[in-house]
């Protein structure tokens, strides 16, 4: 292209593409700096509103290196009781898992807007899952220990039911996504309703169901790991005594169990999800 080309021609391409092009105009430019400028004081407020003890700030690293101190070497001495309740807390993750599933199937029918019986089950559905996601999982066990006592069956509710909005929500918005052709082909050779579901509806779910249970299980491992904290069963409950009686070096142990359960989960739902998927 020659120096000609570009000053000649129906569009002169210097006219088309001008040296002081800009992509956001004056105004728009003014608007993203007060947009930024705004954002700013609004940070500002919130750091300054809030009660800080910053000396306590500053002087935190010193503080942490000297409770990592103090858990260095791990006392191993009850490490045969932390394995046994570890496993309790597997389990509370696996039947709450489980639970939470099946809970799930029909209010995930429920939510989605295909296969809902109308408006009113519609929402039925749809406030069921946000009232389950809605309520963090530690409040859901304050409140069944309250109910059922300190234990796992306290724990495994909780857990339970947090998962139901988690495990529902994915699950009404596959049921919403499927492709409608297989459904209006059986519905055309007269097939019931039930066939309707298990024949062109469940094989199109089925890959989405089994992603979401495996990761809702990884997910619930995590959880119950801490449930003991409010007296719902499991390994937290350990660490928590740990800790109130200044135990460091069996935190510390308490602490590298979870973190190999958490590792153990990792290849366990990997594998799952390699094999089933």
């Amino acid at each position: 292209m020659t120096e000609q080309d570009l000053t000649t021609g129906p569009t002169p391409l210097r006219e088309a593409f001008p040296e002081d092009w800009h992509r956001y105009t004056p105004r728009q430019q003014m608007a993203r700096y007060l947009g930024l400028l705004f954002a700013a004081l609004v940070i500002g407020w919130s750091i300054t509103s809030i009660d800080v003890i910053w000396e306590w700030v500053w002087d935190a690293p010193v503080q942490m290196a000297d409770l990592f101190g103090r858990m260095v070497p791990p006392d191993t001495t009850n490490l045969g009781t932390i394995l046994l309740v570890l496993w309790e807390t597997v389990n509370i993750a696996t039947i709450a898992t489980l639970f939470a599933v099946l809970i799930s199937l029909p209010v995930a029918w429920l939510a989605a807007q295909n296969t809902t019986p109308n408006r009113a089950t519609l929402w039925l559905g749809r406030i069921i899952l946000v009232s389950s996601r809605s309520i963090n999982t530690i409040i859901w066990a304050l409140l069944f220990v309250a109910i059922f006592g300190p234990g796992i069956v306290a724990g495994i509710a909780a857990i339970m039911l947090r998962s139901v909005g988690f495990v529902g929500k994915l699950l009404g918005e596959a049921i919403e996504e499927i492709d409608p052709r297989p459904v209006e082909a059986l519905q055309a050779t007269g097939a019931s309703r039930t066939k309707v579901i298990l024949y062109a509806i469940v094989p199109q779910v089925m890959p989405t169901f089994w992603a979401v249970a495996i990761l809702r299980w990884d997910i619930n491992l995590r959880e119950s790991t801490v449930l003991g904290l409010v007296g719902a069963g499991g390994i937290g409950l350990i660490l928590q005594s740990a800790i109130d009686t200044f135990k460091w070096q069996e935190a510390a142990t308490v602490l590298l169990c979870i973190l190999g359960l958490v590792l153990l989960g990792e290849i366990v739902s990997a594998w799952l999800r390699r094999r089933i998927l």
